[in-house]
């Protein structure tokens, strides 16, 4: 009875294997069969960008760079930064923190001034656009230090002029850890103190196109603005008279350009409207 049993198990091992490499065998023929999956089809945007370097003594141009929006994000500052690193070395901008914090990346994209940061290639909504071509050039209106770098000398050196810091006529008493203000009057600051500085709605303005030597500009007008209005400041009755001049303030003609084109979708027009407001009733 045992021998049988011994005879029996051996008999059904050959079967087993059998059976197990006959299942191999189908799914193997399976995998082979299988055809690779399909590469997906280019989707190619071209992008124009403004180039000029100070040291070739060369009329500035425009260079043509096409991106694969299948292998790139979907910010114009991803494209910049991919036509650097893959295509071009030499292409020149600004950029720091890619969430449009710093204010570095401001250029002029298709007609506007924006952060590339912020900037999509493919707007949401719109339909899609990767035939089209992006027009990249730096900030209008500004002296170049090369491709699209502005030369911001002359607008912190206006925001300078503001004095923009806190001013108080007696400083801290003893023991005083910071200066107070109510919830109220803190809530003022608002629609000012997020600006960023990057000089979109400044070089969006026709009047200061034509008198950025003089004229402060969109930017450097609402922070002034922003020290005006704070309550812990003793200083406003000297700031609003350092602003009341024909050209430093009113050169403004309310076009609005500054609040149409600001990133951070602040009103620089309606600050400036507080300043004259505040003179006229004094």
């Amino acid at each position: 009875m045992l021998g049988l049993r011994h005879v029996a198990s051996r008999s059904r091992a050959p079967a087993a294997s059998l059976a197990a490499r006959a299942l191999s065998t189908s799914e193997s023929l399976k995998v082979s069969s299988a055809s690779p999956p399909a590469a997906a089809e280019e989707r190619i945007k071209y992008f124009k960008i403004y180039r000029w370097d100070p040291d070739h003594r060369q009329k500035p141009y425009l260079s043509t760079y096409p991106v694969d929006l299948n292998d790139c994000g979907p910010m114009v500052l991803d494209a910049l930064i991919k036509i650097k690193s893959e295509q071009d070395p030499t292409l020149t901008f600004r950029r720091s923190c890619r969430e449009g914090i710093c204010g570095s990346c401001a250029m002029n994209i298709n007609g506007r001034n924006t952060l590339a940061c912020l900037c999509y290639i493919e707007p949401k909504g719109e339909k899609k656009s990767s035939g089209d071509v992006t027009k990249i050039y730096p900030l209008p209106h500004m002296y170049v230090v090369k491709d699209l770098v502005p030369d911001m000398g002359n607008f912190y050196e206006q925001y300078r002029s503001i004095e923009p810091w806190l001013q108080t006529k007696d400083g801290k008493a003893e023991g005083q850890a910071e200066f107070l203000q109510t919830r109220e009057d803190r809530a003022k600051l608002d629609g000012m103190y997020e600006c960023i500085l990057c000089a979109c709605c400044s070089t969006a303005c026709p009047s200061y196109w034509w008198n950025a030597d003089k004229y402060l500009g969109p930017a450097v007008l609402m922070q002034a603005y922003r020290w005006i209005e704070d309550s812990r400041d003793d200083f406003k009755d000297k700031r609003l008279a350092e602003l009341d001049d024909a050209f430093k303030l009113y050169r403004c003609h309310t076009i609005m350009n500054c609040t149409k084109v600001c990133p951070k979708h602040l009103n620089p027009g309606k600050a400036i409207a507080h300043i004259k407001k505040k003179l006229a009733e004094k």
